[in-house]
């Protein structure tokens, strides 16, 4: 999984602009976090149409308050530049739940 360096919205726009993303909220001392990285890489593999970004929320705080993300982990897809789905709040999220999330995107374009 990528790490995305620190930028602001226009910077990741240009990155995400062509192809389907989804940015993957994080931070090294959150123990929600924490409990889903371990199966973040089989959920990477079985998704292989996008392209996972880790975003350390401590990096990028100014992002996260441009893109209203305010609780983690937390995870925004991208379909060529446009958001398509998020599932973002503060609540600890299982494998299932996050499959769940991606397998709702199909349904959105």
């Amino acid at each position: 999984m990528e790490q995305l360096p620190v930028m602001n919205a226009l910077e990741l726009n240009k990155k995400i602009k062509k192809g389907k993303y989804i940015l993957f909220f994080t931070a090294g001392w959150c123990p929600d976090c924490n409990f889903i990285k371990p199966v973040m890489p089989e959920i990477v593999k079985d998704y292989p149409e996008y392209t996972f970004i880790k975003v350390d929320r401590d990096d990028n705080i100014d992002l996260c308050k441009e893109l209203d993300v305010f609780g983690i982990p937390s995870f925004i897809a991208y379909d060529n530049g446009n958001e398509i789905g998020r599932l973002v709040n503060k609540n600890r999220k299982t494998k299932n739940e996050i499959e769940e999330f991606i397998n709702s995107l199909s349904n959105k374009k």
